[in-house]
């Protein structure tokens, strides 16, 4: 799975046109063949700041996504920005969920049943 992160850092007045064109990408994204997950984020500190999260199946994917007309739209955004995008892509070999987080308060638990049972 490869992970995209894009963030934005938007000029105040083309707050709400920006706005609308990442919420109008969201649906035909996620219909792209490859998607496992499209997310739009706001910043909560910073209002002109945007995130957008990407998931793909493999490179191939994304790199189909890359050359799409709809990349090509989140792209010519940047006439709109206070900077250009930033773009981080992530390989993750291994995801894991709620069971790893489990096992790993399983573990600090019992250390601290075995701390506490020196007293």
């Amino acid at each position: 799975m490869i992970i995209v992160q894009i963030s934005m850092h938007v000029l105040a007045e083309k707050h709400k046109e920006v706005l609308q064109t990442l919420l109008s990408l969201m649906a035909p994204m996620e219909r792209e063949v490859g998607c496992l997950g499209y997310a739009f984020l706001s910043d909560i500190k910073e209002k002109t700041t945007f995130y957008v999260l990407e998931e793909w199946e493999n490179r191939q994917k994304l790199d189909n996504h890359l050359k799409s007309d709809l990349f090509g739209v989140l792209l010519g955004l940047k006439s709109l920005l206070r900077q250009p995008h930033c773009i981080h892509m992530y390989t993750v070999e291994k995801a894991e969920g709620m069971n790893a987080v489990l096992s790993a308060r399983s573990k600090r638990n019992d250390q601290i049943w075995l701390t506490n049972q020196g007293d």
